[in-house]
């Protein structure tokens, strides 16, 4: 059973964040804790399957950060979702630093927002999908599932953003098929339009020419979409 840490010192929040959890997911255990020690000792005896956090807990204002390093130390790879009032500018890019799934700023976001983010985690947590899929030891993509850390081409890493990261393992895991525009919009969440879909392409293409500059693994298909080709049989070629 799907088991869920609500941290909100607020408790209309916090009842407010349980209950978009329950409407999203049926059949979800959702703990409530107020206060930073009763987290604490909450994720020590524990395994939660995601972790929803307010960075400031009572007069501690980054509470929250010294929880997510817990988290990380005691559960690494469990996805832990930022819902705060500190400002987004700020403290998003924080919180990527941290191994953050995602940040959403309080009073910024919708109902809606919160539930396609949340199912997002739930869905990519409970896939059954393997970390690596090895088409061959010269031409391997490994990818996290829980996009906690760096994926690699070939043993190198390549930087990419979260999204970009989402459509790269959308194309790997669907090799040989054409995936369309519309197919790809349902990984991207905002600019949901063909354009941004072909930037977010040339920044794949741009990070795995970085470490293979012969890189010709994703076609384009006109009018249609993408396709990620199967490159084992081609040797890799290093700067």
């Amino acid at each position: 059973m799907t088991r869920i840490a609500v941290i909100e010192d607020d408790q209309p929040t916090s009842n407010q964040l349980a209950g978009w959890i329950r409407s999203a997911r049926s059949g979800i255990v959702i703990d409530q804790w107020f206060t930073r020690d009763d987290a604490e000792a909450a994720l020590a005896r524990e395994h939660y399957d995601a972790v929803v956090l307010d960075i400031e807990l009572g007069r501690e204002r980054h509470a929250g950060v010294a929880l997510i390093n817990a988290i990380n130390k005691r559960h690494q790879g469990t996805p832990v979702l930022v819902v705060s009032a500190m400002p987004a500018a700020i403290y998003r890019s924080i919180m990527k630093a941290l191994d953050a799934w995602d940040y959403l700023q309080k009073t910024t976001f919708e109902e809606a927002d919160f539930i396609e983010t949340f199912l997002d985690i739930l869905r990519t947590t409970q896939a059954q999908t393997p970390q690596a899929t090895d088409t061959g030891a010269a031409d391997a993509l490994v990818l996290d599932p829980l996009w906690q850390r760096t994926p690699t081409w070939r043993g190198e890493r390549i930087n990419l953003p979260l999204t970009a990261q989402r459509i790269l393992a959308t194309l790997h895991q669907r090799c040989g098929e054409v995936v369309s525009y519309d197919d790809l919009f349902e990984v991207v969440k905002s600019g949901r339009n063909r354009d941004n879909v072909r930037k977010h392409v040339s920044t794949i293409r741009e990070a795995l020419r970085e470490v293979d500059p012969g890189f010709e693994g994703i076609e384009n298909v006109p009018m249609r979409g993408f396709r990620w080709v199967d490159t084992a049989a081609s040797p890799a070629r290093r700067k």
